[in-house]
């Protein structure tokens, strides 16, 4: 079952709360990707593709084309993170804030199950690379007033 250094980290309960929780996520995202999969793949069969379409069609079949893939990509992303989480709780550092080592709140798992920072923390790093980009932002704005051509 749990790992000796998952124990040490969280209650049994917690783990058993939270394997449950990421086998859940893991199941339902990979019900979506195969949904999604499978209605790609019977829009193209459909003979859809067989018809003669003009500019705009062809345009719009592809632009449609992408944002599926885009969300089969994203979906398969995602369930890779869970999986990854998963892995984290065996070895006893999923649950736990990087940076701060606290627990992360529960409400937060479930919102986002591959969390890992505790809500502090993120916005705390979410802040400072905020800050990082306006102050990147004014060096460029400020770096056209002042090239000199020769």
């Amino acid at each position: 079952m749990a790992t000796t250094k998952m124990k040490k980290n969280m209650s049994t309960e917690r783990y058993r709360d939270l394997k449950q929780m990421l086998a859940g996520r893991k199941r339902e995202i990979q019900a979506q990707l195969q949904d999604r999969i499978r209605d790609v793949r019977t829009e193209n069969t459909s003979g859809k593709l067989s018809n003669v379409l003009d500019q705009v069609e062809s345009s719009e079949a592809g632009i449609q084309e992408d944002i599926e893939f885009a969300l089969i990509q994203m979906k398969a992303e995602t369930l890779k993170k869970v999986d990854e989480a998963l892995v984290r709780l065996e070895e006893g550092a999923y649950g736990n804030c990087f940076e701060c080592g606290d627990e992360i709140a529960q409400q937060r798992l479930r919102a986002l199950p591959f969390a890992v920072r505790c809500r502090d923390c993120e916005e705390a790093r979410e802040s400072v690379q905020r800050r990082e980009r306006m102050m990147a932002q004014r060096h460029s704005s400020s770096a056209l007033f002042f090239d000199v051509s020769s």
